[in-house]
């Protein structure tokens, strides 16, 4: 899409259209305003808007969708590219229209929402059918910035840099498009503003686009190309032609035979012409005996050397040949390579003749063209270049500091002391003593007040959000450009050095720049003096050698004047450039940091004041009342009187001989009445608690020594869960004999839940640490309370009239893994649910500091087969002792072999008995390596996000059998709940709830 309708130079009049663009109609489109938010960037000049006028056409598309698609039907077969459908959008899971982009195989496919702008491959299964009254334009238009491209050659990191940046200035904001133009695929050209800023200047300033007219550098590069000089250079380097080869074979053959007298004249006659003949030894052997016997011997030997001497002449007369052969060969592939040097250098002088009489407008139009680029990059490349931005963001940041206010150091000081002041208060144990130490802490806190309401008056005056909106946009800015910082810089040495180098960079361009426009002026005062010398009216006389005659000299210095500039503009920075920048811009985001830290402290703290001036009315130079708690203990003190005597009137009544049975129902429903008030004036009592809690933390904590007979030191302690005002005997609580094999248990009913009292005998210490331990384990379930993963705890009592301890907790019948799994075992996706609870529930414990030391299979529950969490332990023992207990699965030891070793418990040791808990399902085989294995390594937190428990797993094949022998477990369980609701029979077949 880039490149299409590119506007080059300010010649292009806007009404003319051009290829791939619509043409405008000036009366009702051009400079026309739109409202639009941007909802999709594409690069630093494509983005997709919405119109603002269509804001209710975009609810309406939503809300029919969400009622038309999740019922419509998959798309099948071949999909029209021109259709739209609906498609669900992977983030939200939302309904939105698109149109298929392309086919990438049979289940996928490329789509735009079109209301938006984005992309997506979607499955089939997510693309729908829609009705046609859903079938018209897109909402969302695709814009381009006007008269602006993508600058050729750019690289993968400022592409994602300038559609950062882009989107930083249009993502969901009102923009006000300017229409210039069309194209044909339905892109609107236009100049985007937001408020007074134009956002296309913006992104030319930041190196991310080009104007369109910049693409005559193109044409720079072609006529580069076709120098005649380059092209001489070029012809000189080609091999020189191939000769072909002659054959002279007839020349030298010769007929073989006997040695007559013409054969010894040819002989002669090719000797004399410096052809050697070979004479071949048997021919002569021949003629000699035919010479007769009157030859000599000396006369033969002599023959004899002649034959040897034509042999070694032959030989050579050989080697002569193929020399010739190759120096013929030679001749030949020169003269081919001579013409066809000759033939180019004709075309290159008809070349250069022929440019020759257009090369000083050529030499003018390629110094014209690179004087265009040299504009743009003064305008747009050196303040990134030289640091320009992180000088301007320096700057900011020296000149609007933002410092500590004057009155906060004061206030810091005036809260230490009242925070010291309330300490002492807490760790006194002398009520003479506190009276004094609460009348220092009141002048305290009188002064705190002043110094609060000045540090508030002093930053109401100053400008924090404008400040910090400053530094937000500067970071954000500095981030689109240079990306992600260094970490750990800080040294003001660094910024000195950036200083000095950019001072040195900056002398360095200064004199590149001044010797160009020196040269510039130059060649414009040699245009001013031609215009005269070819002036005729000018009478004054001008000589050719003193206009015309220097003008080569002067445009050869021009052209390496600006070729100078363009190569230090042009040339990328070297390693040691980049990392001075690099560390200036760290320095500079790390400041900027600070400063919006300071702030962030500063509004944390002035929000902190308003809060302490807003509750210190209330409470300055006053004590908190207890009235109201002692007034609740009052009543509930006559409640339990008046519940006592009804239930002794009720035993009464049972055992005389004529009861009255409707009179017995009557003081039933009384003792009912009556002890639903006790449980509703408790929490009543709980909640006061808390009240007063909150002020010994926040402004009294002088209040447990100066009422100790309310309580309240004894609830903090055991972080709310310790209640004075509970007995055994109020409860209407049968025993659980075939749960009761440790220690007393029974089971009763508060407001309609069913619960157990766990009961522990406790001495003088024994009491302290299971209301210690309680505690502990009590606020690690308050953080996050039905997803800690936990047994929850509700209340912890003392029995006054014996040494025993009741605690308080949910009943759930036959829901420990023992009994699931011994009459309708989880399945596996059941199971995963169950154990990711567990995982979590001893995540919960392991991060309080708690070790469970005796996790098996009754202290875990599957509330409704699905939630898993961790059962409560024996809180009189230590971890050592719970872990001592022998627990067995079947015929597997639940104890860790360090744990044998007779090593302390650890969380280690909690895992690896959940490991073993595990062993019934075959889809956690990896999980189970890891923890028998690793489990030194591992953490709980490790195991609840384990991939196993995250998968999303497919249902389980329906079983029938299994189906109906579930219905009929649930239907018994909801029997037997009832008949223990209505307290006429035990729970039958009940397994352990605790240890």
């Amino acid at each position: 899409m880039w490149g299409q309708g590119h506007f080059s130079g300010a010649s292009v009049v806007e009404s003319v259209s051009f290829s791939g663009i619509a043409q405008m109609d000036e009366d009702t489109h051009y400079n026309k305003v739109e409202d639009v938010v941007g909802s999709h960037v594409e690069d630093a000049v494509t983005f997709w808007a919405q119109s603002i006028s269509r804001n209710k056409d975009i609810m309406k598309i939503g809300c029919s969708l969400s009622e038309v698609c999740p019922h419509a039907n998959s798309v099948f077969g071949n999909l029209d590219p021109k259709k739209i459908y609906g498609g669900l959008f992977s983030e939200d899971k939302c309904w939105y229209r698109c149109k298929v982009l392309k086919i990438i195989s049979d289940e996928k496919c490329l789509v735009r929402y079109i209301d938006y702008g984005n992309t997506e491959i979607l499955n089939r299964s997510d693309i729908v059918e829609i009705p046609l009254d859903l079938q018209f334009s897109s909402v969302a238009k695709k814009y381009r910035l006007w008269g602006l491209q993508i600058p050729s050659g750019q690289e993968v990191t400022q592409f994602d840099q300038g559609r950062t940046f882009l989107g930083s200035l249009i993502f969901e904001k009102e923009i006000k498009m300017r229409i210039k133009a069309t194209y044909q695929d339905g892109t609107v050209i236009a100049q985007a503003e937001y408020g007074s800023v134009d956002i296309g200047e913006e992104v030319a300033k930041k190196g991310f686009a080009e104007k369109c007219r910049l693409t005559s550098s193109t044409n720079i590069c072609e006529e580069k190309k076709s120098d005649p000089g380059q092209l001489v250079l070029r012809n000189l380097k080609n091999p020189i032609p191939t000769w072909g080869h002659r054959s002279n074979q007839s020349a030298f053959s010769r007929p073989k035979g006997r040695l007559s007298g013409r054969m010894i004249l040819d002989l002669k006659n090719e000797n004399d012409a410096g052809n050697h003949v070979t004479f071949p030894k048997d021919s002569l052997a021949v003629g000699d005996l035919n010479l007769g016997s009157n030859v000599s011997l000396a006369k033969i030997k002599q023959d004899q050397k002649l034959i040897e001497e034509n042999e070694r002449l032959k030989a050579e007369k050989e080697v002569l040949l193929e020399s010739y052969k190759t120096l013929e060969s030679k001749v030949e592939q020169t003269i081919q390579e001579l013409q066809q040097e000759k033939a180019t250098t004709m075309d290159l002088t008809k070349h250069l003749e022929s440019t020759l009489k257009t090369r000083v407008g050529t030499r003018m139009k390629n110094l014209a063209a690179k004087v265009e680029i040299l504009k743009e990059i003064r305008r747009v490349n050196i303040n990134v270049r030289f640091g320009n931005d992180l000088s301007d963001a320096l700057q900011v940041l020296e000149e609007e500091c933002f410092t500590n206010p004057a009155s906060l150091t004061e206030l810091e000081r005036i809260w230490a002391e009242y925070s010291l002041a309330q300490e002492n208060i807490q760790i006194c144990e002398n009520v003479n003593e506190v009276s004094i130490l609460i009348a220092k802490r009141n002048e305290v806190q009188q002064k705190l007040n002043m110094a609060v309401e000045v540090f508030i008056l002093e930053v109401d005056e100053l400008p924090l959000n404008k400040r910090l909106k400053t530094l937000q946009d500067l970071s954000t800015s500095l981030e689109a450009v240079y990306g992600k910082a260094k970490e750990g810089v800080n040294s003001e040495e660094i910024l000195k050095k950036f200083y000095d180098w950019k001072c040195g960079k900056r002398e360095e361009f200064t004199s590149v720049r001044s010797e160009t426009e020196v040269s510039l002026q130059r060649l414009v005062g040699w245009f001013q003096n031609t215009v005269k010398a070819f002036d005729l009216s000018v009478e004054e006389p001008l000589t050719s050698e003193d206009t015309i005659g220097v003008i080569d000299e002067i445009l050869e210095k021009t052209e390496s004047s600006v070729c100078k500039e363009l190569e230090l503009s042009l040339i990328e920075q070297g390693d040691v450039d980049k990392e001075i920048i690099l560390n200036t811009y760290s320095q500079v985001l790390q400041k900027i940091r600070l400063e919006e830290r300071l702030i962030a402290t500063v509004q944390s703290k002035y929000k902190d004041s308003i809060e302490f001036k807003r509750q210190i009315i209330e409470y300055l130079n006053k004590s908190p009342n207890v009235d109201h708690l002692l007034s609740i203990k009052k009543t509930l003190k006559n409640l339990k009187a008046r519940l006592r005597w009804k239930l002794v009137e009720k035993n009464n009544l049972e055992e005389s001989d004529d009861h009255d049975g409707s009179e017995i129902e009557k003081i039933k429903q009384e003792i009912t009445d009556l002890r639903n008030s006790v449980f509703q004036e408790v929490y009543r009592e709980q909640e006061e608690y808390e009240k007063l809690n909150s002020l010994v933390h926040k402004w009294f904590p002088e209040l447990p020594l100066l009422f100790p007979e309310i309580g309240l030191l004894k609830y903090m302690k055991s972080g709310g869960l310790l209640t004075m005002s509970l007995e055994r005997d109020l409860l209407d609580a049968e025993p659980m004999k075939e749960l009761s094999g440790k220690r007393p248990l029974v089971c009763s009913e508060v407001n309609g839940q069913i619960i157990l009292l766990k009961g522990y005998s406790v001495d003088v210490d024994t009491e302290a640490r299971v209301i210690q331990r309680t505690a502990a384990y009590h606020r690690a379930w308050r953080e996050t309370k039905e997803d800690s993963g936990l047994l929850p705890l509700i209340f912890l009592f003392l029995c006054k009239s014996d040494p025993m301890a009741y605690l308080m907790v949910p009943y759930y019948p036959r829901a420990n893994l023992s009994a699931v799994q011994a009459s309708v075992p989880l399945t596996s996706e059941e199971a995963l649910k169950v154990m990711r609870g567990v995982a979590q529930g001893l995540h919960t414990l392991h991060k309080a500091d708690i070790i469970h030391g005796s996790l098996h299979q009754n202290n875990v529950f599957a509330l409704n087969r699905e939630q898993g969490i961790v059962g409560d332990f024996d809180f009189t023992k230590s971890v050592n002792q719970r872990a001592s207990v022998n627990m067995m699965v079947g015929d597997l030891s639940l104890i860790s072999p360090e744990l044998k070793m007779g090593k302390p418990a650890s969380p280690s040791s909690d895992l690896y008995a959940y490991g073993c808990l595990l062993l019934w399902d075959d889809n956690v085989k990896s999980l189970l390596y890891s923890l028998i294995y690793c489990r030194s390594s591992m953490t709980a937190e490790q195991v609840w996000n384990a991939e196993c428990f995250l998968v999303p797993k497919g249902k389980s094949p329906p079983n029938p059998e299994k189906d109906t022998e579930y219905t009929q477990y649930k239907e018994e369980e909801e029997l037997k709940t009832e008949n223990l609701n209505k307290y006429k029979e035990k729970t039958r077949n009940g397994e352990a709830n605790f240890d």
